[in-house]
């Protein structure tokens, strides 16, 4: 009954308990954001590595034409009748000029100039095993055949994919430790302003551990409502962001997306920051009632 009486004078701290909501409306709505902004791109490295894991790229080169046709329809036989490949199809020689055009200008579209055919080939699985194996039967379909996998020219980018993803779940981590930074002085600040309260309470025979329940609710609170707001927020934000990059149409950014997996991680993060900030103000009231007395 102590407790439930006390209560009241240690809730009605309005001021303090909305700037404590924003603060922690603010801190979950950036950490909403950096968790999406991490998940998204982990997924997109997955996707990136499923693609080129299993693509490949086989160019041949050969300078007499009527001999470098002769060594593509061998190869693309090869490669249509093997198990390990999904898909070989060789490159439209006019859309290979229009590609060389910004660098050799209007002489890549020469007909007498030499330029190698080139084979997209699609592999039913994408481990080394399969990589090797079909690799091995296009060099042999004949000389001046070069195998180049997709995975090894596009790694700095997926290392830069990984690298954006890890450090946006870092700033989760380090907006967690900021939520606790915050409950610490705001719990230091609640006993401060409530000192009088506290002595009469402890006279009263109230212990430190009935307190800092009083002070771990009204921070749990005041910490899930702010997290509803920024979660909500954030949701919004990122739901809005995915519907427009879902127009550009671009391979680039197919696999930037959240799975429902990741939503429900991040639904659940203002309960996950409520539970810290309930432990963080129980350990520093206790810790700091224990020293005072």
């Amino acid at each position: 009954m102590i407790g439930r009486a006390a209560a009241q004078p240690l809730l009605d701290d309005r001021q303090g308990r909305r700037a404590m909501v924003w603060i922690m409306a603010i801190m979950i709505f950036l950490t909403t954001l950096s968790a999406a902004l991490g998940l998204s791109t982990q997924g997109a490295g997955r996707a990136l590595d499923r693609q080129l894991a299993a693509r490949l790229t086989v160019q041949v080169i050969e300078g007499d034409a009527a001999r470098r046709d002769a060594v593509t329809a061998a190869l693309l036989g090869r490669l249509r009748a093997s198990a390990d490949v999904a898909r070989a199809n060789e490159v439209d020689r006019a859309r290979l000029a229009e590609l060389l055009e910004p660098w050799l200008g209007e002489a890549g579209l020469d007909a007498d100039l030499p330029m190698p055919a080139m084979v997209d080939v699609d592999l039913r699985s994408g481990d080394d095993a399969t990589v090797a194996r079909v690799e091995a039967l296009a060099r042999a379909a004949g000389d001046g055949i070069r195998v180049d996998r997709h995975a090894t020219w596009l790694a700095p980018v997926r290392a830069f994919v990984a690298a954006l993803g890890w450090t946006a779940l870092g700033l989760v981590l380090v907006m967690a430790s900021a939520t606790a930074a915050v409950v610490l002085l705001v719990a230091r600040a609640g006993l401060d302003t409530h000192r009088g309260t506290i002595d009469i309470l402890h006279m009263l025979g109230s212990t430190d551990l009935q307190i800092a329940r009083l002070f771990q609710r009204r921070i749990g609170q005041d910490t899930l409502t702010g997290g509803l707001i920024g979660a909500l927020a954030g949701g919004l934000l990122v739901a809005l962001l995915g519907q427009r990059m879902a127009t550009l149409d671009s391979q680039l950014v197919d696999g930037v997306s959240l799975r429902p997996l990741d939503w429900l991680v991040i639904a659940l993060l203002p309960v996950a920051f409520t539970l810290l900030a309930m432990v963080a103000a129980r350990i520093a009231v206790l810790r700091r009632l224990a020293r005072v007395l």
